[in-house]
């Protein structure tokens, strides 16, 4: 019997996933009957902007919680996908840290070049899933937004790759139910023009409060102050950007902080992360985690050790992106497709403790991104993913804490080389600070503007 695999997501974990099997394919191997489903009009999971908030077209929570002004914030020559290169697809080299646009164009240019269109229905949401024990098989009942229908299908695997970083964590703060400017999470925030002389307050000290505070104050913001809980991101901010510790309470327009400072804010945006969230799954078939680099109950941070038929991709905090994603959608197809047997249940719990115990261990910045280098290391070795230089991308990323830590507004204009294919990156012809522009054509225009007559140099 033909095996059948579904695939629920098609962002860059679904898309990996299609991907390998794909590859599979082209080597005339027999694979899997596969279907993916997809909740947006299009594939490309966060990467697919929207300007959408709150619900979409058909009433479902918008998934998407990208915005205009995103560049990269780390090399992209430690996402580049081993087996399509960045220079492959431009035609040019480029710098290493491009918009999300362009950064958009590259994750289609890999799919456009395969057949996956065929197996993603779109505007698909998965509603709920039964594993039927007699059948050795998942149920799924899905709902055709579009033509308003609801229907089922069966399947020997499952693979969830929709994501973690679409459902907000919202805290509760005394007194916030009167202020009277504008309050919103970072999921909803579409970009900083509306921010433009305002003083605004970030509440949280993850990636998105460092991003979307320097990008307000990019783009006019009057002040930025960043709230943090537990330690501050300690970067060496420009005046206009300040870090304190967390907020107590409202009253009216005014932020009470716990160094018993206070300030009037036109608005809130809260960078407090995002909660693993799949409401289509049952209690015993729910990843149940905080955001961390290896999460309890999947084996090798793949296979769900409960139902070994159940797949979860990108489910971990992320240094790697893309090619961590292909890595485990790699390992998962190998799995599927029989090439390796999995050890016992209890095997699998004393691997899992191993993992989890050694990021436990880590302390560091680095010391994490070492985690997770092991952690793709561990997996290639089941599989044949194009082998890269690991210890390289390592190396980059550890540079790239440390450009951010020397200056967080000009880290963005450095350069590194690719460990695909030697290809070192160019110089964007405007400098990250100065370009408020983040099309696609713009980015790829070659000419420059004069830096000198743009209001924002103090940072040189």
């Amino acid at each position: 019997m033909n095996l059948k695999v579904g695939i629920i997501g098609a962002g860059p974990s679904g898309l990996a996933m299609l991907r390998a099997f794909e590859s599979e394919e082209k080597k005339g191997n027999k694979i899997p009957e596969i279907k993916c489903f997809e909740k947006q009009d299009n594939w490309g999971g966060m990467w697919n902007y929207t300007w959408r908030t709150g619900v979409g077209k058909y009433g479902e929570p918008i998934h998407g919680s990208m915005y205009k002004y995103l560049w990269s914030n780390g090399p992209k020559e430690c996402l580049e996908f081993a087996d399509y290169t960045f220079l492959e697809h431009f035609g040019q080299p480029i710098s290493s840290y491009p918009p999300r646009e362009v950064l958009f164009d590259y994750i289609q240019g890999r799919i456009k070049q395969s057949n996956a269109r065929k197996y993603i229905q779109f505007n698909t949401v998965a509603r709920w899933v039964d594993y039927i024990e007699e059948k050795k098989q998942f149920r799924v009942i899905f709902d055709d937004l579009k033509n308003n229908r609801t229907f089922e299908e069966y399947f020997d695997y499952l693979v969830v790759g929709t994501g973690h970083f679409s459902t907000p964590n919202l805290p509760f703060f005394k007194g916030i139910d009167d202020f009277t400017g504008s309050i919103m999470h970072a999921h909803d925030f579409r970009g900083a023009d509306q921010y433009i002389d305002q003083d605004i307050l970030l509440i949280g000290s993850s990636y998105s409060a460092e991003d979307i505070g320097v990008q307000c104050y990019k783009h006019g913001a009057k002040s930025v102050t960043i709230s943090y809980r537990t330690n501050a991101i300690d970067c060496k901010w420009p005046d206009g950007i300040t870090e304190v510790p967390l907020v107590t309470h409202f009253e009216g327009n005014k932020a009470f902080f716990k160094d018993g400072t206070s300030q009037s804010f036109d608005a809130v945006i809260f960078c407090t992360g995002y909660q693993h969230k799949f409401p289509f799954l049952p209690d015993n078939m729910r990843l149940k985690t905080k955001n961390c680099l290896y999460p309890d109950s999947i084996y090798k941070g793949v296979v769900f050790n409960e139902n070994p038929q159940l797949i979860y991709l990108g489910m971990q905090d992320q240094y790697y992106t893309f090619n961590m994603f292909d890595t485990q959608a790699w390992f998962a197809r190998d799995y599927m497709l029989g090439r390796f047997e999995l050890p016992s249940k209890e095997e699998r719990d004393k691997d899992i403790d191993h993992w989890m115990k050694a990021e436990e261990a880590a302390d560091t910045s680095c010391d994490h991104v070492d985690f997770q280098t092991a952690y793709i290391r561990d997996l290639m070795t089941y599989t044949d993913y194009p082998e890269f230089n690991l210890d390289k991308v390592a190396a980059m990323f550890k540079s790239w804490l440390k450009d951010k830590e020397e200056s967080i507004l000009t880290y963005r204009d450095k350069v590194y080389t690719s460990v695909m294919d030697q290809t070192k990156a160019e110089k964007h012809h405007t400098t990250w600070m100065n370009e408020l522009d983040d099309s696609l054509e713009r980015y790829l225009d070659e000419d420059t503007i004069d830096e000198k007559e743009l209001s924002k140099t103090n940072y040189y």
